[in-house]
């Protein structure tokens, strides 16, 4: 059975946040995508985007989404945009189990309107950037997803509890790792 549990969803839906809670409510290792691959390239993702240009990052995140869903027993942030490869759908899709944190456009901006290190979104029109955007992602994440969960206004204990609940339901609550 999968036992890596993977979140998808637009810029700033809550996946680093949500993930470290389900990790620990879980006893699952918890991998935020984007500080890993931060890490291998030794600069912000934004930096990189700046200077190799979007296509170049996304064979980075292929590679790194590519070599974290080969992993058990994990709770795995990806980026917004890790859907946008089809490679990185069927891996995801294929090898976890995967939650959708859906939120909307108007929800996201609230969240990340003060964030300079969005690089898709220093534009000079940022809620249609993310309206632009989650109308090309939602069905992406929809294909890539096995659970949907609408973000809305919870906290993030509740939408922990909710990702367990749907997981629960399904018989497909990965069990925590045994004790070394």
């Amino acid at each position: 059975m999968k036992s890596t549990i993977a979140l998808v969803g637009m810029p700033g839906s809550g996946k680093s946040t949500v993930g470290k809670q389900l990790a620990r409510r879980l006893q699952l290792d918890f991998v935020d995508s984007d500080h890993l691959i931060e890490e291998r390239l030794g600069c912000p993702i934004r930096t990189y985007f700046e200077r190799e240009g979007e296509e170049a990052f996304r064979g980075v995140e292929q590679s790194v989404i590519d070599e974290l869903t080969r992993r058990d027993g994990l709770v795995l942030s990806t980026g917004g945009g890790s859907v946008l490869r089809q490679e990185n759908r069927r891996y995801l899709h294929d090898r976890c189990l995967v939650v959708y944190l859906r939120s909307s456009p108007e929800e996201v901006f609230r969240r990340v309107r003060h964030d300079r290190n969005r690089p898709l979104l220093q534009v000079s029109d940022p809620m249609q950037a993310l309206r632009d955007m989650y109308q090309v992602r939602d069905p992406l994440y929809r294909q890539t997803a096995h659970f949907v969960i609408d973000t809305g206004r919870p906290s993030v204990a509740t939408l922990v509890n909710m990702i367990i609940m749907q997981l629960e339901l399904a018989g497909r609550r990965p069990a925590a790792p045994a004790p070394d």
